[in-house]
């Protein structure tokens, strides 16, 4: 038997070809024996790298220094926009102060990210593109036969409009025909009276000439005469013929009246493909949550956290600047509002596009490769809180400048496509005040807001209506009111909103019933919440400034 195609799975030496592998070029990606491995490194070239096979394509091939041509690029300087530069440059004086990191780390991050993305090509975007084509082609494949079924039901209405019709000039024939019958009846008896009359006619004149030719003096005299009495003809009788007045057959009147077609009609539906699905599993809580992670802003005040990858969230707090920070804690991006003011709030798009809230210039703007761009810009109300849905769409609760008013209102870009502020008796779902009112949207697709001024947490279904309230969970510990703040969701539909003046953490199931309170992990007055890919939650702490990482599934 030839040995290079026996047992399929055992891999060859790419040179001599038969024996069994034991390394690995990873440099010229060539599988080598034992013996060949000499004969490959004799050409005296410096670049080859000769890996265990089981270690094959792990070297990486760093980029090398433009500046330092003998030295590879192993960092990456994150305040010049990450260029790759090696340690020389690194120290040099042109990267003085700057942050760096180890482009190792970014490689095996991104290595990861290409990975998760390649699993959900292949297990979610693609079996869904499967499903759309299969129901398209058993769209087309019933094509023939529903459109078979419409003109059959259109010929059964014919038919049954040639019944009625027949039943219509039937009865009609049978009215004239009783109809015929009154008329002949009418002329008949005039007919008999007037016969009558002749006949006292014919009996008179009889009488006549019988006294013209008699002499007899009394019948003569005794005589009176008929003339006046015959005289009084009977009314002429004139009975019309029935006449039949066809109506005009009016074809569009017809048209309506035999039924309806109804337009071609091409609804496009939401096609809801969540990308941040992390492990669909069945997760349970933890009888006691972990802190993973405790990472010190800066800020005197911290508002607002929300998760942009494995490595990295957003933070905002009151200042102009928002902070982006590693799980170290070291801060790699900073962005600052034009105007001054601290944000509102914070999110990222579906793109991983940093958003935020601007009270005071009353807009929501994008920051999109550093640069700042407005996305919306609103007249009478303020924006305040944000989220970006599982459809990329953007969530914000809004508060009239005025009144105080308050509602929810969902964004395609910079179009308002729903608006959210009554129940179904007209009064309104969320308080009059100022006071913040944080947003995030289900796994459910549910709109779940935490009105602090309501002293509620308000979820309503992806159509704005109401589903529940929850008021807060009677406690001998929390002897403060429920004020939620912060809201976010896990992969289970779970529901935890921040109980800032009690220090913890409320978890709700997707129906509203209370589950347990996370208010171990030293928590001190929780405001903003958010939960990453793998349902590990992050905690802003107002008054200290930090942010908190808490394993609870």
């Amino acid at each position: 038997m030839d040995p290079r195609s026996s047992a399929q799975d055992v891999h060859r030496c790419d040179l001599c070809e038969t024996a069994i592998v034991h390394s690995y070029c990873d440099f010229c990606h060539v599988n080598l024996c034992k013996l060949c491995i000499a004969d490959h490194i004799s050409d005296g070239y410096d670049k080859h790298k000769i890996v265990p096979f089981q270690e094959r394509r792990s070297t990486l091939i760093y980029p090398k220094s433009a500046t330092h041509s003998h030295k590879n690029c192993d960092l990456q300087c994150k305040n010049c926009n990450d260029i790759f530069v090696c340690s020389s440059c690194a120290a040099s004086e042109t990267h003085k102060g700057h942050i760096f990191v180890e482009v190792s780390e970014v490689y095996t991050t991104k290595k990861n990210a290409i990975a998760d993305e390649a699993n959900k090509l292949e297990n979610l975007i693609s079996p869904t593109y499967e499903e759309i084509a299969l129901d398209l082609e058993n769209q087309l494949a019933n094509l023939d036969g529903g459109y078979e079924k419409l003109t059959t039901t259109m010929s059964k209405q014919g038919e049954q409009w040639h019944r009625e019709i027949d039943i219509v000039v039937n009865k009609m024939k049978t009215e004239i025909s009783e109809i015929k019958v009154k008329h002949r009846d009418i002329l008949q008896k005039h007919l008999d009276e007037i016969k009558q009359i002749q006949a006292l006619i014919k009996q008179t004149l009889l009488a006549v000439e019988e006294l013209k030719k008699s002499t007899k003096v009394s019948p003569t005299i005794e005589y009176s005469s008929k003339i006046r009495e015959f005289s009084k003809l009977p009314p002429k009788v004139k009975v019309t013929l029935p006449i039949f007045i066809p109506k005009p057959l009016g074809h569009e009147k017809l048209y309506s009246l035999f039924g309806q077609i109804t337009p071609l009609s091409t609804a496009t539906e939401e096609n809801v493909l969540s990308l941040n699905q992390p492990n669909t599993s069945v997760k349970t809580l933890l009888d006691e949550p972990e802190l993973v992670a405790t990472i010190q802003t800066g800020y005197q005040n911290v508002t607002s956290v929300t998760y942009l990858n494995e490595d990295c969230v957003w933070t905002s707090g009151l200042t102009k600047d928002i902070k982006c920070f590693n799980m170290k804690g070291e801060l790699l991006h900073t962005v600052s509002n034009k105007s001054e003011k601290w944000p509102n709030d914070i999110a990222v798009d579906s793109d991983g596009n940093l958003l935020f809230s601007d009270w005071t210039s009353r807009t929501v703007n994008k920051v999109k490769n550093g640069q700042i761009e407005e996305l919306i810009r609103l007249r009478g109300w303020g924006p305040s809180k944000l989220c970006v849905t599982s459809n990329g769409d953007l969530l914000v609760t809004l508060i009239s400048g005025n009144d105080y008013q308050s509602k929810v209102v969902r964004y395609s870009g910079s179009t308002a496509k729903q608006t959210i502020q009554f129940d179904d008796e007209g009064k309104p779902l969320y308080s009059g005040n100022i006071n913040a009112k944080h947003i995030t949207e289900n796994r459910n697709h549910d709109i779940c807001v935490a009105d602090c001024g309501a002293c509620a947490v308000v979820v309503v279904n992806q159509n704005g209506k109401l589903r529940w309230r929850y008021i807060g969970h009677p406690s001998v510990t929390k002897k403060k009111p429920f004020k939620p703040v912060g809201i976010t969701t896990d992969s289970q539909s779970r529901v935890l909103t921040a109980d800032y003046f009690n220090h913890s953490i409320h978890i709700l199931d997707q129906d509203g019933q209370f589950l347990r309170y996370i208010d171990n992990c030293d928590l001190k007055s929780p405001y903003g919440l958010c939960v990453d890919n793998n349902d590990n939650l992050f905690v802003s702490e107002y008054l200290n400034g930090n942010v908190k990482k808490i394993k609870f599934l």
